[in-house]
């Protein structure tokens, strides 16, 4: 792909003319970032700016966060209710200090898109109390570990410290896999990338098996996903990602995990689990 096919892959992707490219760096952006990985097939515009995004706002890069989410925003590919919603899964797996710079960030980009086109910016959406999931915590609970056991593959753990009992129980399965704005294939998007971000060897070999062995990310997008990170955070850290992706098609069972999964969800504690593939240790 020539230079005028990258610059104007650049223009679509971020919504302004390229730079003077000078520097090799520079001129590896274009070339390569925006003449050879954007443009792939195997992801969509949308997938793709979430791992972007996601690597920008985890790697506390100022200007790259505020690009990026104005493209994000004013191309429409992230409307805002579901920018808002990436922050909270943000939030949930990569820090909560990340997520308030990155929110901060969409509240500036917002505003500066409505003042482009002359027009005052409309309010944030107010949420009300409803949207916050199931309130009898005995119910919460339970269904935070069907949840947990439906997203990952094995059985929840037990509410046994703050971090599984309040965190990942009541939390993150009880109510942010739950939520709308984005569908679960997104969230295990933005999620691998995460661990992979922040080296977390059980967590990333964990979630990216259950991505593809549960089917909501083909191996293929696994590997148009790794290549999309590695741009953004590290080729070093890419193959780290790689590996998991190659390890976890490896051990892709064969049978049906429907069985499982509903015994899984019944009890979700007291089943033993009928593994049908090698768990990360």
């Amino acid at each position: 792909m020539g230079d005028a096919h990258a610059e104007q892959m650049y223009r679509e992707v971020m919504l302004k003319d390229p730079p003077e490219a000078a520097t090799p760096f520079e001129v590896a952006t274009l070339d390569f970032v925006f003449g050879q990985v954007w443009p792939r097939d195997g992801l969509s515009r949308r997938d793709r700016r979430l791992v972007t995004l996601t690597c920008v706002a985890s790697a506390d890069s100022p200007q790259p966060i505020e690009d990026h989410v104005y493209a994000a925003l004013k191309s429409g590919d992230l409307p805002l209710e579901d920018m808002l919603e990436f922050i909270l899964q943000l939030a949930v797996y990569s820090g909560w200090p990340k997520a308030a710079h990155c929110e901060g960030a969409i509240y500036r980009q917002w505003a500066r898109i409505h003042e482009e086109q002359g027009e005052e910016p409309p309010p944030w959406p107010m949420l009300t109390n409803d949207v916050l999931g199931i309130s009898d915590f005995e119910k919460r609970i339970f269904r935070g570990a069907q949840e947990f056991a439906d997203v990952n593959l094995m059985p929840a753990p037990r509410p046994m410290s703050p971090y599984r009992h309040a965190g990942i129980l009541n939390f993150v399965f009880g109510h942010v896999w739950q939520r709308g704005g984005l569908n679960r294939r997104e969230r295990r998007i933005m999620t691998v990338a995460s661990c992979a971000v922040d080296d977390s060897p059980t967590p990333l070999k964990t979630h990216v098996a259950a991505s593809i062995h549960s089917g909501d990310l083909t191996k293929e997008e696994m590997d148009e996903i790794v290549l999309q990170f590695s741009a953004y955070y590290g080729f070093a850290k890419g193959e780290a990602f790689q590996v998991a992706a190659d390890d976890a098609w490896a051990k892709m069972p064969l049978g049906n995990l429907d069985d499982w999964r509903r015994a899984a969800e019944a009890t979700p504690w007291d089943v033993e689990p009928v593994v049908p593939f090698e768990m990360p240790a």
